[in-house]
Formats: C-alpha cells, sequence, structure tokens
C-alpha cells in the first residue's frame, strides 16, 4: 500500500513509517523536522510541510491508499491550544480535495463510551483520577474525534490507554466500540502494529477503537 504518516517524528509515528517500511509499504512520512526522523529506506519520502496548510498537504496525501495520523498534544499546553484539533482539520481538507478517504488517528481510551459497571473498582478509582489531570488532551481529542466524524473520510480513531515505550510484540487485546477490559497500558509499538493491521479492516471504519495489552 501506499501509505502517508503525519506526525511520523513522535513516538507512534516513528514506529508506524519503520514498521510499514519493514511490511513493504510505500511511505511518505509529514514532517515539520526531518532531522527528527530515524527511519530511512528505499520506500520512503520525506515531506516537509506547514501542517497548518490543507493546500500544502494535498501532495502529501494525493494517491496514497490511506493516511494514519499520530499528531497530538506533547503536554497539557499544546492540548489548551486544541493543537489535535487544529492539525486534524488541515488534513480532512488536503484529504477531502484529493479524494482520499481512509484515516486512521491515535485519540485516548477515556474518549470511549463509558462502561464502568464492567470495570474494577482499582481501574474506575484509575479511570478518575486521569481523566481529571488530563483534561485538557481528551477534551482536545473530542474536539478532533467530533471533526472526524463531519469529515467525508472512512476514519478509525485508536484508543489507547497509558503509552509505554514496550517493543513490538503484536499481542494485545481491542475492542470496537469502547475498551477491552481493565485496559491500562500499551506499548506505542504495538499502538502502531494494530493501526497498521486497521488500515484494511472494514469492521472499524468510522468506529472508536480501544487497544490495549
Amino acid at each position: 500500500m501506499k501509505l502517508t504518516v503525519f506526525g511520523a517524528t513522535g513516538g507512534i509515528g516513528q514506529e508506524i513509517v519503520r514498521q510499514a517500511l519493514a511490511a513493504g509499504h510505500q511511505v511518505t512520512a509529514v514532517v515539520r523536522a526531518p532531522a527528527r526522523l530515524s527511519a530511512q529506506g528505499e520506500r520512503l519520502d520525506v515531506f516537509r510541510a506547514d501542517l497548518s496548510d490543507a493546500e500544502s498537504l494535498r501532495t502529501a496525501v494525493a494517491g496514497c491508499d490511506a493516511v494514519l495520523s499520530g499528531l497530538g498534544a506533547r503536554g497539557l499546553k499544546d492540548a489548551r491550544d486544541g493543537i489535535a484539533a487544529r492539525l486534524t482539520r488541515p488534513v480532512l481538507r488536503a484529504m477531502e480535495a484529493e479524494g482520499v478517504r481512509r484515516l486512521l488517528v491515535v485519540s485516548a481510551a477515556p474518549l470511549a463510551p463509558p462502561t464502568a459497571e464492567r470495570e474494577p473498582m482499582l481501574d474506575r478509582v484509575m479511570i478518575g483520577v486521569v481523566s481529571r489531570v488530563l483534561k485538557p488532551v481528551y477534551d482536545d481529542l473530542r474536539v478532533m474525534e467530533d471533526e472526524l466524524a463531519r469529515s467525508a473520510t472512512d476514519w478509525t480513531s485508536v484508543r489507547p490507554p497509558k503509552l509505554t515505550d514496550k517493543p513490538v510484540t503484536g499481542t494485545y487485546r481491542t475492542q470496537v466500540g469502547g475498551n477491552p477490559r481493565s485496559s491500562r497500558a500499551i506499548g506505542r509499538a504495538d499502538v502502531a502494529h494494530a493501526m497498521l493491521a486497521m488500515t484494511e479492516d472494514p469492521a472499524t471504519v468510522k468506529q472508536g477503537v480501544g487497544v490495549a495489552y
């Protein structure tokens, strides 16, 4: 497949690029700072762009089979500025202008519909605490997901819990429309693995998908 990756210098984005190249895909990595991209390969094109300019992003997405995005806040300040939603809007506009439909983005587990009755007490307490502390992050992601729902794309919102730097295992749980029970953590590499696996999965289209160990 021909894939375009946004947020390609982030923790998940770098993994998407590396794993996609290893699987034989053609990859266009959209970056603001090419020097931060460690991946290399004959099938890798690096596209330097202003992520706020939808018109310039059309070249990056033109003719691709799917767009995978690791765009998101690096901290609470970014989240309060609404960076996930703000950077995703131009991607959506560029895709719609080029007739590209498949889009997978990284969101977060707390955006899934509430299932408190299914969770152990410890997990319910942890979810409540984290949701309060990281409220600006989740508010930003909710706006982003609202933008996806209004778009013409065949989107999937991948919702991991706490992210770690564990190497890729390929062994994790997923749940369309919710979160796996007791979702506590997953490695960035396995989130990337899941996103690549979902790219051609019609059951995940226009759905939020929880992913966790």
